[in-house]
């Protein structure tokens, strides 16, 4: 089996359609046709059949196209694997942090890193932690930060620490000027992350579980940097870890609002993926959050 083969009839199977597959490989479609008629021989089955104008996988197609993109990874990672030994190049991470935590978690986390090697490079993502699971279970970044992940075999995670998220509002909202209960604050528009993001679904669930109604999300984010404004101007209420709200910038005319029912308590972890290739420095980087993780609240 040709390697070459095996990515034209990735790029075609995800298309549909030869003539546009053609053009985005800048291939002819006879030579597609033939590279497909290779991979159909060394086979010994049929790979497409014709849907009208598209064509689309054999139940065989599904299969090697799940098992190709697997291929695929795991070369991209020995080639990986192969030139960090080769250039004893151990001091590159490629690292994911969920948006709600990145601000009071990886200065400490950098300046303890570079403390023990100075040399070391990382190349930082910061996002919702829906997408940052994506990336790591592609094989497009070593480690991520974000929420425990429970009873998922694909990644293998290491609880760093303990943290809150919390509802805020602006300094000067209305919800302050008398007592109020968990049912005060369905009067108001919210401002959240995707449906996806595990904040946004706990949020969520601790309104219905009490038969109240979900938060009315007016604005739709994964944006913290503009919470402050968004939140300070208008009286909508969101929901994000009380370490921000306490050290992140912007954050001085919000406010925490206090409720046991919408205070999530929940656990840090990092995630590598159970069999992907790790690093040394992001093995030494996990040491490293295992052994000071909880303290960088102290010092944030």
């Amino acid at each position: 089996m040709d390697f070459r083969d095996l990515a034209y009839f990735e790029t075609i199977a995800e298309l549909g359609h030869l003539g546009r597959a053609a053009e985005k490989l800048n291939r002819s479609q006879p030579a597609l046709s033939k590279s497909i008629q290779r991979l159909e021989a060394s086979l010994g089955a049929r790979l497409f059949q014709r849907d009208g104008r598209r064509i689309k996988l054999t139940g065989v197609g599904e299969f090697l196209l799940a098992r190709g993109k697997q291929l695929r990874l795991s070369i991209a990672e020995t080639e990986r694997e192969v030139r960090d030994y080769a250039s004893g190049l151990v001091g590159n991470i490629r690292l994911g942090c969920a948006a709600s935590m990145a601000d009071y978690l990886l200065p400490q986390l950098t300046e303890a890193l570079l403390s023990r090697a100075p040399k070391l490079t990382l190349k930082l993502s910061i996002g919702q932690d829906d997408v940052l699971k994506e990336s790591l279970r592609g094989g497009r970044l070593d480690a991520i930060i974000c929420p425990l992940i429970a009873n998922d075999a694909d990644f293998q995670s290491y609880p760093v620490l303990q943290d809150e998220a919390v509802v805020v509002a602006s300094v000067d909202h209305p919800i302050f000027l008398s007592p109020y209960d968990q049912h005060a604050l369905c009067q108001y528009g919210w401002v959240l992350p995707g449906s996806t993001v595990s904040a946004r679904r706990w949020i969520d669930n601790a309104f219905i579980e009490r038969q109240l109604p979900a938060p009315s999300v007016q604005i739709e984010t994964n944006s913290i940097s503009l919470l402050p404004r968004l939140i300070a101007r208008t009286r909508l209420l969101s929901f994000l870890a009380r370490e921000t709200l306490e050290y992140g910038q912007g954050m001085s005319r919000l406010r925490e609002v206090p409720l046991t029912e919408t205070t999530m308590n929940r656990t840090v972890a990092v995630l590598v993926r159970a069999e992907g290739y790790l690093p040394p420095a992001a093995v030494a980087m996990i040491e490293l959050l295992r052994e000071k993780g909880s303290s960088f609240l102290d010092e944030g």
